[in-house]
């Protein structure tokens, strides 16, 4: 693993040290690397959302497109089994 300090204003540094105490976390690296896993997150569903809107529309999306998604799911998992 690697490492890389930061420096923080103390306001900043106080917030910190307050959501390690009382969200759980054991160390204010585990609070950073969370918030950065949150960020990877975002930044994925954004981009894929994104990817979204820029694709041709491929039909309606009413209640007979999702009636016949969950069936191919339910049929693409009980192949699986």
């Amino acid at each position: 693993m690697s490492t890389m300090n930061i420096s923080l204003p103390d306001s900043l540094k106080q917030f910190v040290d307050q959501q390690v105490t009382t969200a759980g976390y054991g160390t204010s690296s585990e609070y950073v690397r969370e918030l950065i896993r949150h960020d990877q997150e975002r930044t994925q569903l954004r981009n894929l959302l994104l990817q979204g809107a820029q694709s041709a529309s491929t039909g309606l999306a009413d209640e007979q497109y999702f009636a016949d998604l969950r069936s191919s799911i339910k049929k693409q998992l009980n192949k699986t089994k």
